[in-house]
C-alpha cells in the first residue's frame, strides 16, 4: 500500500481506502458504467440544489443504502449542480473548497 492509503479486511478480499479530505465527503453519481465517484464538501449538503439530488436519491433507494451514497442522475446533470454551487459560492465570497471525481 502506498502512503495515504489504509488497508481494510472485509469478506475475505483487501480493500483500499483513499483518505478523503477533511470536510469533504465521497458520493457515487449516476448508474451502471456510466457512475462515477466524486469527493464533495460537505457544505453541498446544505445547498437546496444538492438537497434535490438527495430527495431524488431517496425516492430511488430509500433510506437504506448501504455504504457510499449513491446520487442517480446523469454525471453530467451533476458537473452542472456542482458548477452553480461552486459558482453561487464565489459569488458570495466564500471559501473555495474543491471538490473532484476519483
Amino acid at each position: 500500500m502506498g502512503s495515504g492509503e489504509k488497508g481494510l479486511r472485509g469478506f475475505g478480499k483487501k480493500q483500499v481506502i483513499r483518505d478523503i479530505p477533511k470536510g469533504c465527503l465521497a458520493i457515487k453519481v449516476g448508474q451502471g458504467e456510466e457512475q462515477q465517484r466524486f469527493v464533495v464538501p460537505v457544505i453541498y449538503f446544505n445547498h437546496p440544489l444538492f438537497m434535490q439530488l438527495l430527495k431524488e436519491a431517496e425516492e430511488e433507494y430509500g433510506f437504506d443504502q448501504k455504504g457510499t451514497i449513491t446520487i442517480p442522475c446523469h454525471v453530467e446533470e451533476f458537473r452542472y449542480v456542482q458548477g452553480m454551487i461552486d459558482r453561487e459560492k464565489s459569488l458570495n465570497h466564500h471559501h473555495h473548497v474543491g471538490c473532484f471525481r476519483v
